[in-house]
């Protein structure tokens, strides 16, 4: 490890003095390209040259405490070895995660698609709060959203909406929200008092450049419609609509929130480089071995991996067996809990396969 470390820190300064110089700087492409690089090291150069420093205080104080033959300086100076070794190993352990293999869609924006499952119309509602709570939920962190289409019924509730989501990190926090969700509660639309269940899925899916997924223009069929709301009521009588149809993969996205038929086009083939993407990804993983499904679950749409119980005040996630009573608060967003809970064991299982 240490190796590594060392290999690290001499590409770091490498890059230190590479940015600065004018040469480089005049060529702006290769200067970000090397920017990027040297943030990326910056925080694990950083961590390591803080534990080689812990290393030799350690060092020093060994010898200090064989040199010193005055009781009360040996009793200070093995108090002060014992504080400087309990601070190695949380060292040890948070170099160990940053040497990690980074998922190299992190830093991505996202683009999430929620939609209703079974349960009807209370499906849908629960999507909607769904969809509320993931807004705020971006809202908190300063994340920038935009809804891409929406498929929305009579009473307000979500038949499906592809929201993106742009912010450091986004796929970062996000990516393990991916599955079924499932709310137990009294519909609003019931008056017999009887608990249901019904589900919504979520989809999170890396933002895909166009460098990432090539879509060359006989591969799509464009097809463009007059929009239409709840109730298939038309909305206007132009076709700004688009639906367009990516004919290797069978994948259709529709867009026709917006009044421009050229601005629907452009969201929907952003959403359809995402899906591209994100199916090219899902085969890649499905073939590595070390892709194996971990605690946190693959991203597989079809597993549950949440409940919110409103007569307990519940909010479940099966993946890590996390039970929190303050369902109300999750869905205004306070996410945090359960997200970073999610990270960490998805990390802790990392270092296991490392460390095997």
């Amino acid at each position: 490890m240490l190796e590594k470390l060392d290999h690290l820190e001499e590409r770091y300064e490498e890059l230190t003095k590479m940015i600065s110089d004018p040469a480089v700087i005049a060529d702006q492409a290769r200067w970000r390209e090397y920017c990027k690089q040297h943030a990326d090291l910056e925080e694990i150069v950083g961590v390591y040259r803080e534990y080689k420093k812990l290393l030799d205080e350690i060092e020093q104080a060994k010898e200090l405490l064989e040199e010193e033959k005055d009781p009360e300086m040996r009793e200070l100076a093995e108090v002060e070895l014992e504080d400087l070794r309990s601070r190695q190993k949380p060292l040890e352990d948070k170099l160990k995660l940053l040497l990690l293999p980074k998922d190299p869609n992190d830093e991505k924006n996202v683009i999430m698609e929620i939609r209703a499952g079974t349960g009807g119309e209370e499906a849908a509602l629960f999507a909607a709060d769904l969809m509320r709570m993931y807004l705020r939920y971006a809202e908190h962190k300063g994340w920038r959203t935009e809804v891409m289409s929406s498929n929305m019924t009579d009473l307000g509730g979500v038949k499906e909406i592809v929201i993106l989501i742009e912010g450091k990190g986004a796929y970062s926090r996000l990516k393990f929200e991916s599955g079924v969700h499932r709310v137990q509660r009294v519909p609003t639309t019931e008056s017999g008092g009887r608990i249901h269940t019904s589900a919504a899925t979520v989809a999170v899916l890396p933002e895909a450049e166009e460098v990432d997924v090539e879509i060359k223009p006989e591969e799509i069929r464009i097809d463009v419609f007059c929009s239409s709301g709840p109730g298939g009521q038309s909305v206007n009588t132009t076709q700004s609509a688009v639906r367009i149809t990516h004919l290797p993969t069978g994948i259709v996205v529709s867009c026709q929130d917006e009044k421009s038929q050229h601005k629907n086009r452009e969201k929907a083939m952003k959403v359809l480089r995402a899906r591209l993407l994100d199916k090219i990804q899902q085969e890649q993983q499905a073939e590595m071995a070390l892709n194996r499904k971990s605690q946190v679950g693959s991203g597989d749409r079809s597993e549950r991996i949440r409940t919110y119980n409103f007569p307990q005040n519940r909010v479940t996630d099966h993946r890590i067996n996390l039970t929190l009573y303050r369902l109300e608060e999750v869905l205004q967003g306070d996410l945090d809990e359960i997200i970073d809970t999610l990270i960490t064991t998805d990390q802790a299982e990392k270092l296991k396969v490392v460390e095997q």
